[in-house]
């Protein structure tokens, strides 16, 4: 029997995690249709690594991703990549508490992108992602102090919002 491989360990990782503790339905929904939209990602390239691209959870993974590119459309979504742009730009200490993988996907001046909902970190390498990458990414989208910062009254809720405002 083959043993489980690394990234394999880390989807588990991920699938352990809990929100139980947080009242999502009080995120900011900007904030938090990107943070789902992360963990989908985190899930899919994850499984694409872990199990065969045609298992059932990596084609059910893919449908939602498909879903969600018509959601991305909706309301004040389009412009999160301008925010973290923004953010980059006018207040670089929150966007430095941003997940690394928001900082990459995001600013245009990095290369990482998702590529057929893949997180792909550099177009040039073929190389596979670090499994080490994974671990952290999720960590920092279940830190304390991140998780906080996305209800409505907090501190990136209040910079999305003042940026939101501003840019009209």
């Amino acid at each position: 029997m083959q043993t489980e491989n690394e990234y394999a360990a880390i989807l588990q990782h991920l699938y352990q995690k809990s929100l139980i503790l947080q009242d999502t339905s009080l995120f900011h929904p900007v904030l938090k249709f990107y943070f789902i939209d992360a963990l989908a990602h985190l899930d899919y390239t994850l499984g694409i690594y872990a199990y065969n691209i045609q298992s059932p959870k990596n084609i059910m993974a893919g449908e939602y991703l498909r879903w969600r590119i018509d959601e991305e459309k909706k309301g004040d979504r389009p412009r999160f990549g301008a925010f973290v742009e923004w953010l980059k730009a006018e207040h670089p200490e929150s966007f430095e508490k941003l997940p690394t993988l928001w900082q990459m996907i995001y600013d245009s001046a990095d290369p990482a992108q998702y590529r057929s909902f893949r997180i792909i970190l550099n177009p040039d390498s073929r190389a596979p992602i670090p499994a080490r990458f994974f671990r952290d990414a999720i960590e920092e989208f279940f830190g304390k102090a991140f998780l906080k910062s996305l209800y409505e009254e907090a501190s990136l809720s209040t910079l999305l919002n003042e940026f939101l405002t501003r840019t009209g």
